[in-house]
């Protein structure tokens, strides 16, 4: 994608979070943005891997849920500035992407975001490399940062994220050496990261930066670094079920690397479903690597 349909792209979003809480037309997000609707469309979708639609809802919904939490406001307020004609439907649009009714969200008195704002890279404009392509390595406690900052990009994957019991994890993980970081050629910034314990096989996170969703070799590069610091086990993960409509496409993404599902569990109280990739999934090449 060249740069200049990824500054558009920017300023899509820019318009988008500007007037998050008003009125929201495709027509003027594509007037923001320099393209026609239809272009505007196909190109949010390369970089984002979600339609204008589904980003504006949301980031409209991870706001109503934020307002839910931390105010008395009436919930019919955030339902109308959320965009909703009506409680009734905000309540059921809600509950699909949150798993429980408004009320009942504010009730339990805790915020986790379901989509949080896109900050684009240029350093990402090439998304169609391979799994050969990426050099992994071990994180670092310098790679701490930009390990946040990729999860807060990809958050769409962590329900019930609490980003400070992450970061404390995260150290963990990295003194353990059960961290991997992918990078980006010539920049500091992440591609993607993966952390996992060697002793069940399980990839406990797994996060790939938006722009390098679309080809898997992001995710297959650190996928393939836990199978060979854990040579001959399954690996387990565990992702969202089969509907979910919070899903942005992590299961179909599991699949293409090879991973087949399991059983539905729950997480946090939140449903989940795992899946599995079995050891003999090994390619020769990987049955002779040692540990990252």
């Amino acid at each position: 994608m060249e740069s200049a349909n990824l500054r558009a792209v920017e300023r899509a979003i820019e318009h988008i979070e500007a007037h998050l809480g008003g009125k929201l037309d495709l027509d003027e997000v594509a007037r923001a943005a320099g393209y026609s609707k239809f272009h505007l469309h196909r190109l949010f979708g390369e970089v984002t891997g979600m339609t204008v639609h589904d980003y504006v809802s949301r980031r409209r919904l991870t706001e109503a849920a934020c307002a839910l939490a931390r105010s008395e406001r009436p919930i019919v307020d955030i339902a109308r500035e959320a965009g909703y004609d009506s409680q009734q439907t905000f309540s059921a649009a809600f509950t699909a992407l949150y798993k429980v009714p408004p009320a009942r969200f504010r009730a339990r008195g805790s915020f986790y975001p379901l989509q949080l704002p896109f900050s684009l890279r240029a350093s990402a404009l090439r998304a169609g490399r391979g799994a050969d392509d990426w050099t992994v390595e071990r994180a670092t406690p310098s790679d701490v940062a930009a390990w946040m900052d990729l999860l807060r990009l990809a958050v769409d994957n962590f329900p019930c994220l609490d980003e400070g019991q992450h970061e404390a994890w995260l150290r963990r993980a990295i003194d353990s050496g059960c961290a991997l970081v992918a990078r980006e050629p010539g920049s500091a910034s992440l591609a993607g990261a993966a952390a996992f314990t060697r002793e069940r096989g399980s990839i406990d996170f797994l996060a790939v930066h938006p722009q390098h969703r679309r080809a898997p070799g992001v995710a297959r590069a650190l996928v393939d670094a836990v199978r060979a610091a854990a040579p001959g086990r399954d690996l387990t993960i565990t992702t969202y079920r089969a509907g979910d409509r919070a899903d942005t496409g992590h299961r179909r993404r599991l699949e293409e690397i090879g991973f087949e599902e399991a059983e539905e569990a729950e997480e946090f109280g939140y449903p989940v479903q795992r899946f599995v990739l079995r050891g003999g999934a090994y390619r020769e090449e990987d049955r002779e690597g040692g540990d990252v």
